[in-house]
């Protein structure tokens, strides 16, 4: 059983814990009869979601699902963290980040969590001690090759009548920015220098 997330910055439905929990028991309740029960009797506990349920709540509605006894592996993705938003104002963040670290205190052997996100710091701070297994992208030495092929496959590509009319000297410098700049983010910066260069 598999519940998923993703954090998007560009959504703001998709960016705090009130997102997040709420998808993951809805997800989680759609694939089993007992999980759909206590998501049921929980929302008729709070007059069938004419009140809203208290974070600590809704946290125990997971615990409950997640301790059902004779139940298979599940699995959470927890994708994308670091777009989830950490401000003063909104510390979303730091909850989501809690949020992991309590399911991870809960010690569940058929509980498995996957989260990703660029290592920023307060990211790499709660999770490196919790994680039994970590795998950085960053440190891969075929990944860099493998983004510049993609770059240079999208800027000469043939299939595009775009990519026809620019200049070698136009796709050289896109492969050579993006190469040095982008930061893992070069499919997202391909297509922005693609849209600048067409805009001319």
């Amino acid at each position: 059983m598999i519940g998923y997330f993703y954090f998007d910055f560009r959504d703001t439905n998709k960016q705090r814990w009130r997102d997040l929990v709420p998808s993951l028991l809805t997800q989680l309740s759609s694939r089993s009869g007992l999980h759909c029960d206590i998501l049921s009797r929980h929302y008729s506990d709070y007059d069938r979601g004419a009140r809203q349920s208290s974070d600590n709540l809704l946290f125990k509605c997971l615990e409950e699902m997640l301790t059902l006894l004779d139940q298979r592996q599940i699995y959470l993705i927890i994708d994308a963290l670091d777009e989830c938003p950490i401000t003063s104002r909104i510390p979303s963040r730091e909850e989501v980040l809690q949020f992991v670290k309590d399911l991870v205190d809960l010690r569940l052997p058929n509980l498995h969590i996957c989260v990703t996100g660029r290592p920023e710091f307060d990211i790499r701070h709660v999770l490196e001690p919790l994680a039994s297994f970590r795998v950085s992208l960053h440190d891969e030495g075929g990944q860099r090759k493998d983004i510049l092929d993609y770059i240079w496959s999208v800027v000469y590509s043939d299939s595009e009548p775009i990519m026809k009319r620019w200049r070698k000297e136009d796709k050289d410098l896109v492969i050579e920015y993006l190469s040095r700049r982008a930061d893992g983010m070069y499919v997202d910066c391909v297509k922005l220098v693609i849209g600048v260069l067409t805009v001319k």
